[in-house]
């Protein structure tokens, strides 16, 4: 299948991320978010990263030009579906809000598009209940800072065509995405693994056993992660990591995926990590600060 038009729902950091990578593989991009702060925000921090690339060196002005013409931000979604080949969705991780868009879509984009979703943990086979075609209703879960992170997790369901499939990969690819085919069980296959080891993290933390900079040393030297498994916590977003575990811990019935009664603390009281100033760390001077 052809790729030319692509809508990314939602503007937040993973939405105008997806949308970036988007219009720099050369496809017609449209952004949606019906809040115009948040669409703003994300159209800036795409223009922020190009610039900063520029900057370094590592792209030409003339590639920004390119890529801006490609990227469309607008607050009326059936603007920005309309034509497209493939819709992905990339609002917060709450269940009813993805039922209601997948709804909406249904009506709104061309009946052959692929609806997926960048759910990290939610039930891609629950979402595509929800419409009347879930065979085109697929997971594609990407990854935080999606410009720069290779991997793309595709999730299938029972009800997914085949077709869907292909295609998912094909546009992967074509972003310059190693992709993985995972099922569609809870947490799938990175963000059980991710939250339950970044949940250990906090807990270790609220324990004393070490700082949170030298557990993240741990990881990064003992285990050769890229980044820390509490560095990696306040990026993709605290609220994000106690939804999925709590997600988890319903799922399978088991208290002990239940987010540290620190990581609720945090949350509770706005610290959210990077993208709200402070979590475990303290962001706000530009560079990472212990602060918990």
């Amino acid at each position: 299948m052809t790729i030319r038009r692509v809508a990314v729902i939602g503007a937040g950091t993973m939405g105008s991320g997806i949308a970036q990578v988007c219009a720099q593989t050369g496809w017609e991009t449209s952004l949606f978010d019906a809040f115009s702060e948040s669409l703003e925000r994300g159209v800036e921090n795409i223009e922020k990263f190009w610039e900063k690339g520029i900057s370094k060196g590592k792209t030409t002005s003339r590639q920004k030009e390119e890529w801006s013409a490609n990227l469309i931000a607008t607050r009326e979604m059936s603007e920005a579906v309309r034509d497209s080949d493939i819709v992905i969705e990339a609002v917060p991780e709450k269940m009813e809000l993805k039922r209601s868009i997948f709804e909406e879509l249904e009506g709104l984009a061309p009946p052959n598009a692929i609806l997926a979703t960048n759910t990290s943990g939610l039930p891609i086979s629950e979402i595509a209940a929800h419409t009347s075609c879930p065979e085109r209703v697929i997971g594609m879960h990407f990854f935080n800072p999606v410009p720069l992170m290779q991997l793309l997790e595709i999730v299938r369901h029972e009800a997914v065509d085949e077709r869907t499939v292909s295609v998912a990969k094909e546009v992967g690819e074509a972003m310059g995405k190693t992709t993985i085919l995972v099922s569609d069980v809870p947490g799938f296959a990175t963000s059980r693994l991710g939250v339950v080891l970044g949940n250990e993290a906090i807990r270790m933390l609220a324990e004393g056993v070490a700082s949170a900079s030298d557990i993240d040393t741990a990881m990064r030297l003992g285990y050769r992660h890229p980044m820390g498994p509490l560095e990696l916590s306040d990026l993709v977003g605290l609220d994000v990591r106690m939804d999925i575990l709590n997600s988890l811990a319903e799922a399978f019935q088991d208290d002990s995926y239940r987010p540290h009664p620190l990581l609720k603390s945090l949350v509770e009281s706005g610290n959210l990590g990077k993208k709200s100033g402070r979590g475990i760390y303290d962001w706000t001077s530009g560079d990472k600060v212990e602060r918990v």
